[in-house]
């Protein structure tokens, strides 16, 4: 199965709940007489002329469409489609955005619910589109990548699977466990290190992060590695340590090398839903992120977080998570992601 038919089928609950919904909006209006009064009469004008042997007969394209459940896009059909939005978590400002866009051209006009969940899809596109990149490769050696997020929110496997992806890619990856304080992240990264052929460096726990981080560089130069990647902890209710901790490992790495890192990529949790949006504020203020990746959209019916970080933060969203195995994180597809999204006809 390619990744958006995975996509698609994993977003069920997201794109269940916004399909549904537009369906149930379209029924409670459909029996409404058209906005058009002229419309109107010309309706009753058809419905009323003989049929002669002269009438054009319907294909069944023209007949199915007809057929179609429709209802004029109305002040009232808007507004219900925004609070529709907001309960998949785009958020209001979001919600608001991407209804005004769809309705520009299209008031008064009667809509199948396949036609406001593609128009839809379109808006959340637009959005998402300038957003939608893949992490930055660079031709120097090593590239330092600096990976931060909650615990919980899927880091440390974003980190397996990332590092196992460039390796298949041919690139030589040197993968620092950093967070040092958790045995559990250790351990999934020597499990994920062990399947992609990656080195796994650690320390003893409890160790400091920067220390580790100081020598995997070191050793990142001298094999000549592509890639190093540094996971990190991520205890936010301790966020004067966290920031003293992620100063510092910066600060070390620099003695190597001043330009590192040469990115610090933010993993965030779909689940938490609006959450998302504090943690990115927390962390642009704690590091200088550049990069988003969103893991567990599979789990939650809260996928629309992801539009509202685009439209409120500009930030490059790299990559995305829908399972637990190699391939299900992918580079970003704002299109396929829209459609997915809403459960629009592809």
């Amino acid at each position: 199965m390619s990744f958006f038919g995975k996509l698609k089928e994993r977003l069920f609950r997201t794109s269940s709940r916004i399909g549904e919904g537009v369906e149930a909006i379209v029924g409670d209006g459909q029996a409404a007489p058209p906005a058009d009064g002229a419309a109107a009469e010309g309706g009753a004008a058809d419905r009323a002329a003989p049929a002669g042997p002269a009438a054009a007969p319907r294909s069944g394209l023209f007949r199915r469409r007809e057929e179609e459940p429709r209802r004029a896009l109305d002040d009232a059909m808007l507004e219900s489609l925004e609070e529709l939005l907001i309960s998949a978590d785009l958020g209001v400002e979001t919600a608001l955005k991407v209804v005004a866009r769809m309705a520009e051209g299209r008031m008064g006009r009667r809509m199948s619910s396949a036609e406001i969940r593609r128009a839809l899809a379109d808006e959340i596109a637009r959005i998402l589109e300038p957003v939608a990149r893949p992490l930055p490769l660079y031709p120097l050696k090593p590239q330092v990548v600096l990976v931060v997020g909650v615990n919980g929110s899927g880091k440390t496997t974003t980190i397996g699977k990332l590092a196992s992806q460039f390796r298949a890619t041919g690139r030589k990856v040197i993968i620092a466990a950093g967070d040092t304080f958790r045995a559990a992240a250790v351990e999934q990264l020597q499990v994920w290190g062990e399947r992609a052929g990656v080195p796994v460096l650690t320390a003893p726990q409890g160790a400091d992060p920067a220390s580790l981080a100081y020598d995997a560089l070191g050793r990142a130069q001298a094999e000549g590695a592509d890639l190093l990647m540094i996971d990190t902890a991520g205890r936010l209710q301790n966020r004067d340590d966290l920031m003293a901790e992620l100063a510092k490992i910066v600060r070390v790495l620099r003695k190597r090398d001043p330009a590192a890192p040469h990115s610090t990529l933010l993993v965030l949790d779909a689940t938490t839903g609006q959450n998302a949006l504090s943690q990115v504020e927390i962390f642009r203020r704690i590091a200088d992120v550049t990069g988003l990746v969103m893991t567990k959209l599979d789990g939650t019916a809260r996928g629309g977080v992801l539009v509202a970080l685009a439209d409120r933060f500009g930030l490059p969203i790299h990559a995305i998570g829908v399972g637990e195995q190699i391939d299900d994180l992918a580079p970003f597809d704002p299109e396929e992601f829209a459609r997915a999204l809403t459960g629009a006809p592809g």
